[in-house]
């Protein structure tokens, strides 16, 4: 039995990686593993516009990221907040 993968099949181009596909594409090929894409875009496959379509996957990478340790940051503050005052409460005498 030998590990070798004959068959890559994609639902969508970007499922497999949001940017550098191109290099695990050339990877299959040299392996001669063939890559069947279900749903293949209609749009404009030139230099320029691949480039843009990268760029705009890498903001969204990278915007998505910083809000996501916002958040954390922000969760992890709202935690320690409720955990003082909780901590402190007994030093409180409500009447």
């Amino acid at each position: 039995m030998t590990n070798k993968v004959d068959r890559l099949v994609l639902t969508h181009k970007d499922r497999l990686l949001r940017f550098g596909a191109e290099l695990i594409f050339a990877m299959c090929e040299e392996f001669q593993t063939e890559v069947v894409i279900i749903n293949k875009s209609k749009e404009d496959n030139s230099f320029e516009a691949e480039l843009v379509r990268d760029m705009i996957e890498l903001v969204t990478v990278f915007s998505a990221r910083l809000y996501g340790s916002r958040s954390r940051k922000n969760q992890k503050l709202v935690d320690n907040i409720v955990t003082s005052v909780q901590d402190n409460l007994k030093y409180f005498c409500f009447i």
